[in-house]
């Protein structure tokens, strides 16, 4: 075997584990240059998408906490990401749960939106995707049962897409401005926008965190980041590393890398002023409450 073969084999398998796609699949992609070692997992090259993966990862994230099955953090289970766009194989039974949680809705208890701002769903003949109303970034997806329709309001909820069509509402161009122009969205938006869209397109590798169990916690700080938490395997030295080499923190194309940046913490990882956390954790559970919290898991699903 040539060096340049293995050197596509490799980034093949780091592309395969980050994303759950056939290594065949991966190799093509070396083969025609779409993937390199600096790179091995397509990012998506225009502004607009990675802003609307990066809100579905961190609402997602968020809203799952501790909820996940098999490890499914973001509720996926494999990616096939492009310079164009983004599909997403989402885990069976937790997918209608999930899609309903990234649905913008008013809610008059919380008094705001929740969900993705500019989010909807639409079908076609390749089946469901959520498109961004406002900025124009789509995600297929696959898992979701075709009977999916928009849940109906309730419960001091009125689902946004009911109330606007596939025009963005008043109250979702508010949220919008908090995600992306306050304090709330943190120092450095566009390079957070930049890594939790990278994170959205490695589920197979992020999903290692929930091997043990099945779920991790996954958490943010209002719009500024994601922290995974978890315990028992794998440790977080392995998992920084792991992803690390999958290109999460690689400088965008073109960019230089910033001087001055202030030292990382273990398990942080940082592109720009914008951070992830990958943490592993002693929680000391026994047996009987493991196996509680996975049965608490498993009936949110039924």
């Amino acid at each position: 075997m040539s060096r340049r073969t293995d050197n596509r084999h490799r980034v093949a398998t780091i592309c395969r584990e980050a994303t759950g796609l056939a290594h065949h699949t991966c190799l093509r992609w070396a083969e025609q240059g779409l993937i390199t070692r600096g790179r091995p997992v397509p990012d998506a090259a225009d502004p607009a998408q990675r802003a609307f993966e990066a809100m579905v990862a961190l609402t997602a994230g968020d809203a799952l906490r501790d909820g996940q099955l098999d490890g499914a953090v973001f509720g996926v289970v494999a990616a096939v990401p492009s310079a164009g766009g983004l599909a997403l194989r989402l885990h069976e039974r937790m997918a209608r749960w999930v899609v309903t949680e990234l649905l913008p809705r008013l809610d008059e208890g919380y008094g705001g939106l929740r969900g993705v701002p500019g989010l909807r769903v639409t079908a076609d003949r390749e089946g469901l995707a959520l498109r961004d109303a406002a900025g124009g970034g789509t995600i297929r997806l696959q898992g979701v049962p075709g009977s999916w329709r928009l849940p109906d309001d309730g419960d001091g909820l009125r689902y946004v897409g009911r109330i606007a069509g596939r025009a963005p509402h008043a109250a979702e161009h508010e949220e919008l401005h908090r995600w992306r122009g306050t304090a709330m969205a943190g120092p450095d938006p566009a390079s957070r926008d930049h890594l939790l869209s990278r994170l959205l397109r490695r589920p197979a590798l992020i999903n290692r965190t929930g091997n043990a169990h099945g779920w991790v916690n996954s958490y943010c700080h209002q719009y500024q980041d994601l922290v995974l938490e978890w315990c028992c395997a794998p440790g977080a030295p392995a998992m920084e590393q792991s992803l690390r080499r999958s290109g999460l923190a690689a400088p965008p194309e073109g960019a230089p890398p910033e001087p001055g940046a202030p030292a990382v913490r273990p398990g942080v990882i940082r592109l720009g002023r914008a951070e992830v956390t990958v943490r592993c954790m002693d929680f000391a559970h026994t047996g009987g409450e493991i196996a509680e919290i996975t049965a608490s898991v498993e009936r949110r699903y039924e």
